[in-house]
């Protein structure tokens, strides 16, 4: 299972239609959108998990981040709290507004939907792509060893050295499996139109 296959089948779709519902799109619109901004936010988590400082940082906020909570409860996506939540994680993944602005752009060029929805709906796809790479970490039990290390080495140790559960972390962000996130853009958006 990937990370966009996980939002897509939580709750029964209910996520789909929270979703859809704060911005004003039917289901089929939102899982397009969702396939468009979904990618550049995976990339950036995958691309701060492949420095030692973006790992723990990202271990750090999924271990004491209450992220699964978009995925498992997704009414409360629309909520100020949460949408300040994902605006903050928009500026760790992305590196600030106007890297979120340009991938807001790209996704209403590449499949015709309002950029201000898109906009509006980046902050919440941030927040359920936290909260499912959160949930991946945790069951996994990257998390419990997170807990219980004094630092990334130390973590690295507990893993084995390799880092294979990260790794399989890292492939959860990878949509089709080769390896790579950067063809993923293409290939949602031909699987989605």
């Amino acid at each position: 299972m990937n990370i966009l296959n996980q939002i897509l089948g939580a709750g029964n779709g209910q996520v789909l239609d929270r979703l859809g519902g704060q911005v004003g799109l039917d289901r089929q619109q939102t899982q397009t959108a969702l396939g468009s901004l979904l990618p550049a936010l995976t990339g950036g988590i995958k691309n701060n998990m492949s420095s030692e400082e973006g790992l723990g940082s990202l271990l750090s906020a999924l271990n004491r981040g209450n992220h699964q909570r978009y995925v498992e409860e997704p009414e409360c996506l629309g909520d100020q709290s949460s949408i300040d939540d994902g605006n903050s994680i928009l500026g760790h993944i992305l590196g600030g507004r106007e890297q979120s602005r340009q991938v807001a752009a790209q996704a209403a060029q590449s499949t015709g939907l309002d950029l201000g929805i898109l906009k509006k709906m980046l902050p919440m796809v941030a927040g359920l792509a936290m909260g499912s790479v959160s949930k991946q970490a945790s069951s996994s039990g990257i998390l419990n060893q997170v807990q219980g290390s004094s630092g990334i080495g130390d973590l690295m140790s507990q893993l084995g050295g390799s880092g294979s559960q990260l790794g399989g972390l890292a492939s959860f962000l990878d949509m089709d499996g080769d390896g790579s996130i950067a063809d993923d853009v293409l290939g949602l958006a031909k699987k989605l139109f």
